[in-house]
């Protein structure tokens, strides 16, 4: 038992360094340390002052049309995520509806995460997520090129990214940095058409009919956030996302 025990204790303090070790290596690139001195400590303050402790987590939400881009945080002990701060895209690209393919300059739709902090990025800092998934892939079809490089980064330039611009993009980084560092392996970006009420899908069904099958699954989610402000429970079937 004593065994398991120290086993158990070592196997937590092994994980803890890495989770420490992921912010102590971003630090090291000099755009990160400077988006750090720059924005850490009026950053933190305002996460003091809305309750949240060192140790949170964090769910991205962003609509096409409003060009907003929505951080959720939710502390260790809390039940549900809260907004935290909401930034406007400096650019758009493309129009309303998924990505379909390489070279179309539009803006994915759909349920994604976080899978690349580059903090060397050409457009200053960038987090790049992971498109195409399952559900891009299907729409796509074998013959034709998806795409890939889809990115929240700083600058005010966009074939189908998110540009902040680079004092934005800054504080996004860092709050991912700091949610990663804490432990949350997969950060949630949902990149939506447009916020999806019951009016807004009427009024923009209308203009893109050939869009409202697969708007009506994104819609499922979103109103599941809305409703338990909690993480999704997203499967993707055949070309589809299912919301449990």
């Amino acid at each position: 038992m004593k065994l398991i025990c120290l086993t158990l204790l070592l196997s937590l303090s092994i994980m803890a360094e890495a989770q420490n070790n992921f912010k102590a290596t971003q630090i090291k690139f000099e755009r990160v340390k400077k988006a750090y001195q720059e924005k850490w400590e009026t950053l933190h303050r305002s996460l003091q002052s809305a309750g949240y402790q060192d140790n949170f987590s964090l769910i991205i939400n962003a609509y096409k049309a409003e060009g907003k881009l929505e951080i959720w945080l939710k502390g260790n002990t809390d039940q549900k995520y809260s907004l935290f701060k909401t930034y406007d895209f400096c650019a758009h690209s493309g129009i309303l509806g998924p990505k379909l393919m390489e070279g179309d300059k539009q803006t994915p739709e759909g349920f994604y995460y976080i899978n690349i902090f580059n903090p060397v990025s050409t457009y200053h800092l960038s987090l790049g997520i992971n498109y195409p998934n399952a559900v891009d892939l299907f729409r796509t079809g074998n013959n034709r090129k998806p795409g890939s490089d889809i990115y929240i980064h700083g600058n005010c330039v966009t074939v189908g990214c998110i540009p902040l611009t680079d004092e934005k993009i800054k504080e996004v980084y860092i709050l991912a940095v700091e949610a990663r560092n804490a432990g949350q392996e997969k950060i949630p970006v949902n990149i939506y058409p447009f916020k999806m009420t019951e009016g807004n899908m009427n009024k923009y069904a209308t203009q893109f009919p050939v869009q409202t099958s697969f708007w009506k699954t994104l819609q499922a989610g979103y109103r599941a956030f809305e409703r338990k402000k909690n993480l999704l429970h997203i499967t993707e079937v055949k070309g589809k996302y299912i919301i449990k």
